[in-house]
Formats: structure tokens, C-alpha cells, sequence
């Protein structure tokens, strides 16, 4: 499986580049910005594509895309202002699932943020426009697109080595989650099709990760 990880150089991203080393059945394809961040993908032995989610157009996407299995989005402003916001964790996730349309991928992963949806719009004051942004583009990957959809909602995200067990559902009370294992959360999506048109929160837990997302209904 070929996968084109938008937002390649992201610190959950860079975690799941580690764990395609070690598995035989991805095939990794990161998206990044800056030719610098390169050598460490090419250490890993990682096809490299630069593009900006802001610049390029859906055309360039798509072409990226070519021969694609399936996408991974997992970028992200990162705090960098109220306009980046909107134009990479919305515009930039809208023009992605546009492109993968367009260049025939059919399955899409979204990396979101823990709460979305109106009563979340409404109450994350320090996160507003982040929140927003993030709700309707996992709004409109569900319902605009044709695309096989996943949605990942992780908790608060931390630095600490992974634990590889986590808990699944929707409805959860917010706690910590590394990042490590957010990412092999990601591995397993992609490898267990009982994902598809599923959103979940995913935090540390006490159950596997293959297992967890293996029995999510």
C-alpha cells in the first residue's frame, strides 16, 4: 500500500515514518515544504515530495497523489496564526480530499482535533478558530466527498515514549495520549478496513492498538 502522508514533517507524522521501517505492507510517500527536512526521510528510506498546501493548487496535489493508495493528512498550522489556520487546517485539508478525488484515491485519513461540532465551536475559547476549522473539514470530507473516510480524534498530544495501549470511542473525557501512539494508530487504520467511514477519539488506555482499532464498531 502506497500512502502520501500531507504534513510528512509533523511530529505525529514522523513517528508513523518509523513504524512503515518496520512494516513491509506500507509504503510511505512523505509530503513536506522545506528541502532540509529531506535526509530524514531519505535515512529511512522514504520517497520525499515538496509541496505547500497553501501555494500549490489541486492540480499539483493531485499529481502527487498519482498511483496513490491512499492519503494520510495530518497537517496542521500549529499555532502559527489565525490565517494559516484557515488556510491549512481547512482550505489545505479541503483542497487535499479534492485532489485525492480528482487523481482517483479513494481512501482518506484525517488527523482532527479531540472536539468538533457546535457545542465544541462554542466552548474551546483558546482553540476557536482551530476547532472550527477542523469541524468543517471533517464536515465536509463526510459529507462532500466520496472518499473511504477515517477521522482520528486524538487526546491532548505529549512527547512521552508510546505505550501501544489505547482506548477508542466517541464521547470521552479528554487525558493524554503520546504521540507515538497516535501514530501506530494510524498503521492500524490503514491496515484494518472496519475503519472506513468511521470517526473515533483515541486516547491511552488499557487495550492494544491493533486490537482497539481492529474491534472498533
Amino acid at each position: 500500500m502506497k500512502v502520501l502522508v500531507v504534513g510528512g514533517n509533523g511530529k505525529v507524522a514522523r513517528h508513523f515514518a518509523d513504524f512503515t521501517k518496520e512494516d513491509s505492507a506500507i509504503e510511505e510517500i512523505a509530503m513536506i515544504r522545506k528541502a532540509e527536512q529531506v535526509s530524514f526521510f531519505e535515512e529511512r528510506g522514504i520517497e520525499t515530495v515538496l509541496l505547500d498546501l497553501v501555494k500549490n493548487s489541486v492540480d499539483e496535489l493531485a499529481d502527487a497523489m498519482k498511483n496513490v493508495d491512499a492519503v494520510i493528512f495530518s497537517a496542521g498550522a500549529g499555532g502559527s496564526g489565525l490565517d494559516k489556520t484557515i488556510l491549512i487546517d481547512l482550505d489545505g485539508a479541503i483542497k487535499a480530499m479534492t485532489a485525492a478525488e480528482q487523481a482517483g484515491v479513494k481512501r482518506f485519513v484525517m488527523v482532527s482535533t479531540f472536539r468538533t461540532g457546535r457545542e465544541a465551536m462554542s466552548q474551546e475559547q483558546d482553540l476557536q478558530i482551530y476547532t472550527i476549522a477542523k469541524n468543517y473539514a471533517d464536515e465536509w470530507l463526510k459529507n462532500r466527498t466520496d472518499l473511504d473516510w477515517t477521522i482520528v480524534h486524538p487526546g491532548i498530544l505529549v512527547d512521552e515514549p508510546g505505550t501501544n495501549q489505547i482506548k477508542v470511542g466517541m464521547g470521552q473525557d479528554i487525558t493524554e495520549i503520546p504521540r507515538q501512539d497516535v501514530a501506530q494508530t494510524l498503521i492500524s487504520v490503514l491496515h484494518n478496513d472496519n475503519t472506513i467511514k468511521q470517526e473515533f477519539e483515541v486516547l491511552s488506555g488499557n487495550t492494544a492498538v491493533e486490537e482497539a482499532v481492529r474491534n472498533l464498531k
